[in-house]
């Protein structure tokens, strides 16, 4: 008889959060087949399907949004239950800092997967955590997570440290709004973060290796005010690329100096490690392709 597994649930889960069968195979641990055989045992027992390819990821049929509460609720059900019997329930305070924009989701998954997204999940797995989240300009991160300020955070920096566990690298681009060749006015009109910071550091740095003249005609202390300012067409400025997708801006070719890449990084506080970022942090870094246990994420004491 035909019947809603709750294996099949997680696996579709998986690969709707991450917004493909790849990605959603490595956070359940199956192979990409194993993983691609459950969703079609599942649009077998439902008789329609659950995902329509889009590109190179998927996107949910109406057939999925319908089920997804109720797998949710299933799989959050026995996952509870599986963690109160085991006596391992998490519920100590945790203290989690979260950047402003521009690194909310690892590339090609869906919107789920977002790093918001995940905290939900975990608020849901684990209900009796005392969870703050500081979300905001992640250049202060460091100083909060150095004194003991946040137990956890992700954020992105120039050059990683032994203590950091790098999540991927993000290209640095010059933007400007499509249409608008605002490099070529002299002075060039720069939007800039004016607090002192490794990005705005970089970005002086390659304007001055340009040799031209350039004027500050924009300064924020957040990404989203300095891509504000890109967006209204009167100032360029850096980004990451994948900031660019889907707006209407364009990289420029500027003739500027070179730009570093920008490393996403997770972190640790410099107390005990406990159970509650632990677990937090297994999540974050399994929407990334590992886990804290694999080869590619070393993690230092």
């Amino acid at each position: 008889m035909d019947r809603l597994d709750s294996d099949l649930l997680r696996t579709f889960l998986a690969v709707l959060d991450t917004g493909s069968v790849t990605a959603g195979a490595k956070r359940i641990l199956r192979s990409q087949s194993a993983t691609s055989m459950q969703i079609k045992q599942l649009e077998q027992v439902l008789d329609r399907p659950v995902f329509l390819r889009k590109g190179r990821g998927i996107v949910p049929t109406p057939t999925a949004e319908r089920l997804e509460p109720v797998a949710r609720q299933v799989v959050g059900a026995l996952d509870r239950t599986l963690a109160e019997l085991r006596q391992t329930r998490l519920q100590g305070p945790l203290r989690v800092g979260l950047p402003e924009t521009g690194v909310e989701k690892p590339p090609g998954a869906g919107a789920k997967a977002g790093l918001v997204g995940l905290v939900s999940t975990f608020m849901r797995e684990h209900p009796g955590v005392d969870l703050f989240v500081r979300r905001g300009v992640s250049a202060a991160f460091p100083e909060e997570l150095a004194r003991g300020a946040l137990d956890l955070a992700v954020h992105e920096v120039e050059t990683v440290a032994p203590d950091m566990i790098l999540l991927r690298e993000e290209p640095m681009v010059w933007a400007r709004a499509r249409g608008r060749p605002l490099e070529d006015l002299e002075p060039m009109p720069v939007a800039l973060f004016d607090r002192a910071c490794w990005w705005r550091d970089s970005a002086l740095a390659s304007l001055r290796a340009g040799s031209r003249p350039f004027r500050i005609v924009y300064s924020s202390e957040s990404t989203s005010g300095v891509l504000a300012a890109i967006e209204a067409g009167f100032a360029i400025g850096v980004l990451s690329r994948k900031d660019l997708a889907g707006r209407p801006i364009e990289p420029v070719d500027s003739g500027l100096g070179p730009l570093p890449s920008s490393k996403v990084v997770l972190q640790f506080g410099t107390g005990d490690r406990t159970p509650e970022a632990m677990a937090l942090a297994d999540l974050i870094l399994s929407a990334h392709g590992g886990a804290l246990t694999s080869p590619r994420f070393p993690v230092h004491p």
